[in-house]
């Protein structure tokens, strides 16, 4: 008896081929599919990831650069004459867009009141930019784990059919559906980290840069 369970684990370890490519191969359309999923959302959140880094790093240098040069200026409708068209620092865009509010309005009478409004509305619409994929992250981290659970729970459905259908327990009918079933997993957890880590990282840096914003518009608004 044990040298017949010897002589299947040899056999197993030296036909089978365990490598990812054969274990996505063998799987069945449900666990292809999951496996399909978890890979395409992975490389998703990853672009998302080297952008946002990108994003923040030069969003930081450019709001500090223009921070600088703005209470260096003369006056603000100086600089928002002399303000380059082609800007893209959120900050920059805030005041050109104030600027443009305040130049519009033809009543003086509650002007604070007024750049207060539009400087709330532009910050909100600075910050919808930079959060643009936020969402995406934040529900990668949360579901992807339950999705390769899923697929864990059918590759080890499917390894019991095998069993019940071949009357065979051996290691050879067992194995590859277990196996497809740690893969589900494992890509779950390997989109997920990533994913959740990155969207506390960026949400921090959110919170950092909004208030910067704001404090720039109380300050811009305090010398109107």
């Amino acid at each position: 008896m044990e040298a017949d369970i010897s002589s299947q684990a040899v056999g197993l370890a030296s036909s089978a081929d365990f490598s990812l490519m054969n274990l996505f191969i063998r799987a069945d359309i449900i666990v292809k599919s999951v496996i399909v999923i978890l890979i395409v959302c992975s490389v998703y959140s990853w672009a998302i990831i080297i952008e946002k880094i990108r994003l923040f790093k030069k969003i930081n240098i450019s709001s500090e650069e223009f921070e600088e040069k703005f209470w260096r200026s003369k006056s603000a409708e100086t600089f928002y004459n002399n303000l380059s068209v082609n800007v893209e620092d959120p900050m920059a865009l805030l005041f050109r867009e104030s600027m443009q509010g305040l130049l519009k309005s033809k009543s003086k009478t509650n002007l604070a009141e007024k750049m207060g409004g539009i400087l709330e509305v532009g910050i909100e619409k600075q910050m919808s930019k930079i959060e643009k994929g936020f969402t995406f992250l934040a529900t990668v981290g949360s579901t992807a784990p339950f999705i390769g659970l899923f697929g864990t729970v059918w590759g080890i459905m499917n390894s019991f059919q095998s069993i019940a259908i071949s009357r065979n327990t051996s290691l050879a009918i067992v194995a590859p559906g277990i196996a497809e079933a740690l893969f589900a997993t494992a890509l779950g957890l390997l989109a997920a980290i990533p994913a959740v880590v990155a969207y506390n990282r960026f949400n921090n840096d959110s919170k950092k840069y909004f208030q910067k914003l704001e404090s720039f518009s109380k300050r811009f608004l305090s010398i109107i």
